[in-house]
């Protein structure tokens, strides 16, 4: 069988509330090792990443491999009968029909149970391939939140610019043009506020802000986020999870010419 606690139900609802716009049906397939979810967008332009290892749970037991299939509108309106400290548990069975949610309050002795009803979902599995990144920006994801919605005034997409001078957002709209740059940048007394570029190679590229601004509402889950860029290939969006106890990671195709 399957029993996952988590002293916070908060980072669980925050992981689904950022992908389930994305994402309507996935398989969480459940481990030894932990709790992982891959999905793409219906357009295929996008695709969802989630680890969450054992190590995140206390207790975690997991003694076959397991697929949940759940409709992700159907798990939101679960876990909104979870207050945010409060200890979540999962149970499922060997061959289950549903998983159990239980919802503990940490102050009272107020103890919440829900059943959802588990899909069958045909998923192909995607193999992610290591890619060397021409560019990869670690910076505060409430700065990258800041920049994607203030472009989004501008134009419905935004080009990412990584040279040595530093990296720019910039975007070009009908009404008129707008952009961002970001220098290195570390300050020892606050490394929220660091911004680390690192690069082999100039990278210019051209993404959806409707997407980017999606995966910012992983912004809640970690207070850096990490953007990798090459030439030709998916940006990837990388929020680590906890004390390094997983990640939410979005992969997006870079626009090309003069895509909408």
């Amino acid at each position: 069988m399957l029993e996952a606690r988590l002293e916070q139900a908060d980072n669980f609802k925050k992981v689904v509330e950022a992908i389930k716009d994305l994402v309507q049906d996935c398989n969480f397939d459940c481990n030894d090792s932990g709790i992982a979810l891959q999905a793409m967008d219906n357009s295929h332009v996008a695709l969802v990443s989630m680890s969450l290892k054992a190590e995140a749970f206390s207790p975690f037991r997991c003694d076959r491999n397991i697929a949940l299939g759940i409709n992700l509108s159907s798990l939101t309106k679960v876990l909104r009968a979870a207050q945010s400290s409060d200890i979540l548990t999962l149970k499922a069975e060997d061959a289950p029909d549903v998983v159990n949610f239980t919802f503990e309050s940490a102050d009272s002795d107020r103890i919440s149970e829900y059943d959802i009803k588990l899909m069958d979902i045909d998923q192909e599995h995607l193999g992610i391939p290591d890619t060397e990144y021409g560019a990869v920006v670690k910076m505060p994801s409430s700065e990258f939140l800041r920049i994607c919605r203030d472009l989004s005034a501008i134009s419905e997409s935004v080009t990412i610019e990584c040279t040595k001078e530093g990296v720019k957002f910039s975007s070009n709209g009908d009404i008129g043009n707008g952009a961002v740059t970001l220098r290195q940048h570390t300050d020892v007394d606050k490394p929220d506020k660091n911004v680390e570029i690192s690069l082999t190679e100039p990278v210019s590229l051209t993404f959806s802000l409707k997407y980017l601004l999606n995966f910012c509402k992983a912004t809640g889950l970690s207070s850096s986020v990490e953007l990798s860029l090459s030439s030709e290939v998916p940006l990837l969006v990388d929020y680590t999870l906890g004390s390094n106890n997983g990640f939410l990671r979005f992969y997006l195709a870079p626009k090309i010419g003069d895509e909408d």
